[in-house]
């Protein structure tokens, strides 16, 4: 049976104490996994190495990485287990995005590609008036 493509977002850390040559292996290997199981990877997001809240698997800090991509549902359990085996991924989370995360990330496309209009608000600069009629009155 054919499964209709949907839109994923997978997030996964890597053991930031790897070279770079050996991080983009592996999310060169997490692109192949997904392109072989029938998907398309729409963006590849490297946010880099960052610190973590609390430590992971005896590890402080990780190399995060979001991936993009549309693909049957049968991928999630396929990305899974290459994410298991894998003893440099810390931790991972794949979701599928929703019609209606989709409709606002497009509305706010649409709307920083809008120019923005500023409102023309007049300023008094010069003030001829005293603020009060009389000097105020200070009593002991």
């Amino acid at each position: 049976m054919n499964q209709p493509n949907r839109l994923y977002e997978t997030t996964f850390i890597v053991n930031a104490s790897l070279e770079d040559p050996q991080i983009e292996a592996i999310i060169s290997h997490i692109q192949e996994v997904i392109v072989k199981n029938g998907g398309e990877v729409v963006a590849v997001n490297r946010w880099g190495r960052k610190r973590m809240m609390y430590q992971i698997k005896k590890k402080n800090s990780g190399y995060y990485v979001n991936i993009e991509f549309n693909a049957p549902t049968s991928i999630v359990k396929a990305l899974a287990h290459v994410f298991m085996l894998d003893e440099h991924i810390v931790r991972y989370l794949t979701i599928k995005i929703e019609k209606k995360a989709l409709q606002a990330r497009e509305l706010a496309a649409a709307r920083s590609a809008e120019p923005q209009v500023l409102i023309d608000i007049p300023v008094i600069v010069d003030l001829k008036e005293p603020l009060f009629e009389e000097e105020p009155v200070i009593t002991i």
